[in-house]
């Protein structure tokens, strides 16, 4: 729970930097922050699962029995004014089983909102009570509206297409909002601005209800079909209340925060089943996800479904498989995927002189520790299921030496590419060479199951933490390699999620990794509640970037601090 401090601060760290996340089950969503205040445009009350931006907000005014309004919504202007300042009555934010609730003090008068998504359905419920008030007061609802790419803004002009019915409206044939005392209006509110950029915002209309203490006020919005009816709005908040304990219990958590970051996985696995990346977007492959957020949350048969079905080979593919297959002792789901795993490995063309796959840009490390434990994974997957793992294995050492000969680099860890291309102003006569610049993805050379190095040869991993190493994950560039920018995404923002594959490493060399995930703990309540950031600043105080809610993150967070017990 956050108090006054906190919600009613628009300053960095406050309330306007921290945000909440509900999904739906289909990729579908609701986003924004604990004060209120948008500051994306991706940020809604209705987003759908192919990121178009529907319901933005719902502007609360309270008319007290004296007649005086007060607005309990805040915004920021494209003049730099923030006006209403609703934020500044907030008396608490909290984030309990997956609903956020918020409570705002006008005197003795208290008001509560929480809102929960339908789950397999895009479709949001937003409920006000009245906590407290003497007499009964007049609650309205201004609904903002938009209908457009998570990514675009809309500017005023023609407003959106709408179909007016009993009690609400249509908008663009796309969605339908409604609830009690339903007046149109049709107007722009023009200048809202976002960190990304400003928009105009159109003022489809008001709900209003006049409650006494207790009593509550119920608006629904939903995509698709508008005939159709959803559950009243405090069954879905409740509903939603039930199926987060759940998915909290079928996890078994360890301590609180597994079961925080079991919560968070959830909204990454939706209909399919499928992976959702990031919200309000990321990229990377998921599969590299997979192990955190289908095996270490009880979803094992969820994940099955999802490897069954999955339409990329790509080198986190067999690891996936392998992971799945070893720790359900699944052999027949080996048996039915190894042919699709061998094809897929066999249209790599490896480098006959040692092994390693080799593409335009050379022989990047990470890429092929991933190649490595490929092999050894899909050597192991014929064991389990009776077939004869002879080739693979030998494939296997061929490529584990190669790589073990040709990646340690004279400064004390392992080269980031090998046989890399001419640099772009070559000397005379100079050809392929090795870069020995210090970047993060050559722990995968101990953190993976059949990794190409152990603690043998873990002295690079010392490197990696000395120079690399923060509070929140590794950064993407050693701080003392040229063009380093602490706040670079490739030249110096640190990766969350490479934190879990560090303590991987450090736990498979025999190299201490006490501590190493507690920032990312405490992270959980900075930026993305509940969540892992995709990448943060190199440099403290290491401030958030890209996706708040990133699935590798939470993922490697929960697998590693697994490993570590």
């Amino acid at each position: 729970m956050f108090g006054t401090q906190v919600c009613t601060s628009l300053t960095e760290g406050g309330g306007a930097d921290r945000e909440w996340l509900c999904s739906d089950g289909t990729g579908g969503y609701a986003m924004g922050t604990v004060a209120g205040l948008r500051t994306r445009r991706q940020h809604g009350l209705l987003v759908t699962a192919d990121r178009k931006v529907a319901l933005l907000t719902l502007d609360p005014v309270v008319t007290l029995t004296s007649g005086a309004r007060v607005e309990l919504a805040v915004h920021e202007w494209a003049s730099g004014a923030t006006a209403p300042h609703g934020h500044r009555l907030l008396e608490s934010f909290d984030l309990t089983d997956g609903v956020p609730r918020w409570r705002w003090r006008i005197g003795g008068v208290v008001v509560e909102r929480e809102l929960a998504m339908e789950r397999g359905r895009t479709g949001v419920a937003v409920v006000h009570r009245m906590l407290a008030a003497t007499e009964p007061v007049e609650l309205s609802l201004a609904a903002l509206c938009t209908w457009r790419d998570a990514g675009a803004a809309r500017i005023a002009g023609p407003p959106p297409a709408v179909e007016p019915v009993a009690d609400g409206v249509v908008v663009e044939h796309a969605y339908r909002i409604a609830g009690p005392g339903w007046r149109p209006d049709g107007t722009w509110w023009c200048g809202a601005r976002t960190r990304d950029g400003s928009e105009d915002l159109w003022h489809a209309g008001t709900f209003t209800a006049r409650l006494a203490a207790g009593e509550a006020m119920e608006v629904c919005a939903w995509a698709g079909d508008p005939a159709r009816r959803p559950p009243p709005a405090t069954a879905v908040v409740s509903a939603a209340r039930g199926r987060a304990r759940a998915v909290v219990t079928a996890a078994k958590p360890a301590d609180a925060v597994d079961a925080r970051l079991a919560l968070a996985a959830d909204a990454h696995i939706v209909t399919g089943p499928r992976v959702v990346a990031g919200y309000p977007a990321a990229g990377g492959d998921v599969l590299a996800a997979y192990e955190g957020l289908f095996l270490e949350t009880g979803r094992a048969a969820e994940g099955r479904a999802l490897l069954r079905g999955y339409p990329h080979h790509t080198l986190w593919y067999p690891h996936a498989v392998a992971r799945h297959v070893i720790r359900t002792g699944d052999a027949d789901l080996a048996a039915e995927l190894l042919p699709a795993l061998a094809a897929g490995l066999d249209g790599d063309e490896p480098d006959p002189a040692d092994g390693l796959l080799c593409g335009a840009a050379g022989k990047p490390v990470g890429e092929n520790a991933l190649w490595v434990n490929a092999l050894g994974a899909v050597a192991r997957l014929c064991e389990l299921a009776g077939a004869d793992p002879a080739g693979w294995l030998a494939r296997y050492d061929v490529a584990r030496a190669g790589f073990a000969k040709r990646y340690p680099a004279p400064d004390g860890w392992l080269y980031d590419v090998v046989d890399a291309p001419p640099p772009r102003y070559p000397l005379a006569g100079s050809g392929p060479y090795d870069d020995p610049v210090l970047r993060p993805l050559q722990v995968l050379a101990w953190s993976l199951p059949y990794a190409p190095l152990d603690g043998t040869c873990a002295e690079p991993l010392d490197a990696v933490g000395r120079y690399l190493l923060t509070p929140l994950g590794l950064r993407s560039l050693a701080a003392h390699e040229y063009g380093y920018r602490g706040g670079d995404r490739d030249r110096g923002s640190a990766w969350p999620w490479l934190a879990g594959a560090y303590a991987g490493a450090c736990h498979a060399a025999g190299r201490p990794a006490a501590g190493v995930l507690d920032g990312l703990a405490a992270h959980l309540d900075e930026y993305g509640l509940g969540s892992v950031s995709e990448l943060v600043d190199g440099e403290p105080p290491h401030r958030a970037g890209g996706a708040p809610f990133h699935a590798l993150g939470v993922a490697e967070l929960l697998r590693a601090r697994r490993l570590l017990r």
